[in-house]
């Protein structure tokens, strides 16, 4: 596919947007493996060379960040960008860099080339494997149910996985070229996360971002598959916003965003009912939640880690729902459900919920999907769900369930 080479820099997502035709596809159409791609509402990154790596020490990690791009910025770098991964489990290694040299362009949305269809590569025979079965799931999700009524806990997110290994070599500017078009005003990122390893995917969940003083969170919490039949899709969106389960577990995750944001932000706003939002498989009950920094000195990262695991994707009490995971998931979660994006010296930037997405390596993707799990929960619901959101990843790489 052949676009424009030009590329904008330093775009702020408040600007009037008036991006040369291909600016931001020319960044998707350049991505390698080993570069770190993120392309959000407000811009599209393409950060290259090795940079310099955020260290995993005894330090917070917010000190370790700063000290990184103060680092650069001494070197002689201008505008340092960090740029990266942070898993599930905050005590393990970050996949944090400040990569030598950062493209900037206005978001992927906005440039009409997004439009045009990925390349359609050769098709590829995969093998998948359920890690657990999902008969296995639906029953941790039962017990977890009944775990609630006796009232140990009030809810817990469970995920499970998909493992796909192919003959052929991963493609995975072909997969980014797919997810990106398919859902371009979304989140999607190709992030290297150790040798030969990238976290690849698409969000539709904004944790934090930061510009100047304006703080902006999107919690996102109850959801439905979408329908190919219209009056059927529209039947389901109407059926979500009024649903009492959802709108519960919805109500859950803003409370616990508004009490992490509260110490560092003025006026904060917070709707009384959430809206919807979609993605090409899914229905999301939304809320955007809007404040006013207290001190330019608090960081879009520190707000990420101060509201990281949110009940969207770890459960309430956060310590019981960690436990409870770890007793029933058979599998490490790495870097799913732990948060991508960038920031820079100043303290901008945008950290992202890491759903829709999966772990590549060599010959194998790894895919995750999974749904918050309240007393009213079904098991066959709650694994249907996860089915609907592995969608998005498969229809990217052409495999089916």
């Amino acid at each position: 596919m052949s676009t424009a080479s030009q590329v904008a820099t330093h775009v702020s997502p408040a600007d009037p947007a008036h991006p040369s035709v291909g600016a931001a596809t020319s960044l998707l159409d350049a991505y390698a493996p080993g570069d770190h791609f993120l392309a959000t509402p407000g811009r599209t990154l393409l950060g290259r060379g090795s940079g310099r790596h955020v260290p995993h020490d005894e330090r917070p990690l917010t000190q370790r960040v700063d000290a990184t791009l103060a680092e650069a910025l001494a070197a002689g770098q201008d505008a340092p960008v960090v740029i990266g991964a942070i898993p599930f489990d905050h005590t393990a290694a970050a996949a944090l860099s400040v990569p030598a040299s950062v493209r900037t362009a206005p978001p992927l949305a906005s440039d009409p080339l997004i439009a045009l269809p990925a390349d359609l590569s050769a098709g590829v025979e995969w093998r998948i494997r359920p890690v657990p079965e999902p008969e296995v799931y639906g029953a941790g999700v039962a017990a977890a149910v009944a775990r609630m009524w006796r009232g140990e806990f009030s809810k817990v997110v469970l995920a499970r996985t998909l493992e796909l290994t192919s003959d052929a070599p991963l493609d995975l500017p072909a997969m980014l070229q797919r997810l990106a078009r398919r859902d371009p005003s979304g989140y999607t990122f190709a992030l290297p996360t150790g040798p030969g390893r990238t976290l690849i995917g698409a969000s539709p969940e904004l944790l934090v971002s930061r510009r100047g003083t304006q703080v902006v969170a999107n919690p996102l919490a109850g959801s439905t598959p979408r329908s190919a039949d219209l009056a059927e899709d529209v039947r389901r969106a109407a059926t979500l916003l009024e649903s009492v389960k959802d709108l519960h577990e919805h109500a859950v995750v803003v409370d616990a965003v508004h009490q992490a944001l509260a110490p560092h932000c003025n006026g904060l706003t917070v709707p009384a009912r959430p809206t919807l939002i979609r993605t090409a498989t899914m229905w999301h009950l939304s809320t955007t939640v809007t404040g006013t920094l207290r001190s330019l000195d608090t960081s879009a990262l520190e707000l990420a880690v101060a509201l990281h695991p949110t009940p969207a994707v770890c459960g309430t009490p956060t310590q019981t729902a960690r436990q409870v995971i770890a007793e029933t998931e058979p599998f490490d979660r790495g870097f799913f459900t732990g948060v991508v994006g960038w920031g820079n010296a100043e303290g901008d930037g945008e950290w992202v919920v890491t759903i829709r997405c999966a772990e590549a390596e060599e010959r194998t993707l790894r895919l995750y999907a999974g749904a918050g799990i309240v007393s009213a929960s079904e098991p066959e619901a709650e694994t249907a769900e996860t089915a609907a959101k592995f969608r998005t990843f498969l229809s990217a790489v052409g495999a089916e369930l």
